[in-house]
């Protein structure tokens, strides 16, 4: 099933465009001319060109991505919460008991404040009653049906397209020019796998996320994975740098973040010998997108931007670094010759 057939194709046709050529003279056009831009190009040309002191073979060349925040948009509440949410609507009629227990009761009324009041707690029983259960395969069919349909209740665009284009251009300069780009986020792994390819351009394996336990059956005579509804990794702060170890088992050259929860990998990814690489992205235009950083109960970015100075990294200032935050979706007709 696809997310939306051809959308793909005219969000990303100019970004492919800009790096057919690896050394493009601008690969990066959503990017003002400044600082963090130049940051970005001078690492590439330094681990990538023969003879640098710098240069860095293709197979150790990884770059690793944090999702909410960084990728994508995170706000007014994470993607995949805001995607349990409308499950649990759907679910509804099946659920009678629902409308008399907490925090269903308060979400089936519309106060979601009052439904996430309980804190951890609660968003895991609303996670566990709208993703336990199902096979993989079921899970994965209703991620694509919820991302192809399901529209931003701010600006009207449906999930997918809620990518920001700066960070499109950047995966695609960075593969272009022999980087291997994973995801290594605390959402979903398999919420964020059924996307991620075809927003992204990051295959299935190269996505690293928190998890759930799954076991293995036989349903109907066939053999079948079911989400259990229980907790197997929680993949944020401390535990990044642990699953980028565990699943690709080489230290990346260069990290992408948004919060203190991206902080260790960060950390981590910049501290060993040789060329490395550490950017931040700072969310500091209300008007386009949204300002928040020390004090937001999403996406808080207080130690890690405090540390970015001291480390070198380059923090991404969106209101004056990028002239474009989400990709232009008018499509382009062809001109017909007379």
């Amino acid at each position: 099933m696809k997310i939306k057939d051809g959308l793909m194709t005219a969000v990303f046709a100019g970004t492919l465009a800009a790096t057919t050529n690896a050394h493009a003279a601008d690969a990066l056009p959503s990017w003002n001319e400044g600082q963090a831009k130049q940051s970005v190009v001078a690492f590439v040309e330094r681990v990538t060109s023969q003879g640098s002191p710098d240069f860095v073979p293709e197979s150790e060349r990884i770059a690793t991505f944090d999702n909410d925040g960084t990728l994508w948009s995170e706000e007014p509440i994470y993607f995949q919460l805001a995607f349990a949410l409308d499950r649990v609507k759907a679910l509804a009629p099946q659920h009678p008991e629902w409308k008399d227990k907490e925090p269903f009761s308060s979400l089936l009324r519309g106060d979601l404040k009052a439904a996430l009041a309980g804190g951890k707690p609660a968003v895991f029983e609303i996670m566990v009653a709208t993703h336990a259960g199902m096979t993989s395969e079921e899970f994965a069919g209703v991620v694509h049906t919820w991302i192809a349909t399901a529209k931003h209740p701010k600006t009207g665009r449906l999930y997918s397209e809620m990518a920001y284009q700066p960070m499109l251009e950047l995966l695609a300069y960075l593969r272009a020019n022999g980087f291997k780009t994973f995801i290594v986020s605390g959402g979903g792994i398999e919420f964020m796998r059924v996307f991620a390819e075809e927003v992204y351009g990051i295959p299935p394996e190269q996505v690293i996320g928190s998890s759930g336990r799954l076991k293995f059956e036989i349903r109907d005579g066939k053999p079948v994975l079911v989400k259990l509804p229980e907790v197997d990794f929680i993949d944020n702060e401390a535990d990044k740098p642990v699953a980028i170890q565990k699943h690709i088992g080489r230290r990346p050259i260069a990290a992408f973040g948004n919060s203190d929860g991206d902080l260790q990998m960060l950390q981590w990814t910049t501290a060993a010998s040789g060329a490395r690489f550490g950017l931040i992205v700072h969310h500091t235009d209300a008007e386009r997108e949204w300002a928040y950083d020390r004090q937001s109960s999403i996406g808080l970015l207080d130690k890690a931007l405090d540390e970015a100075e001291a480390n070198g990294w380059t923090v991404v200032d969106m209101k004056d670094d990028w002239n474009t935050i989400f990709p232009n979706l008018h499509k382009v007709e062809p001109k017909v010759e007379p």
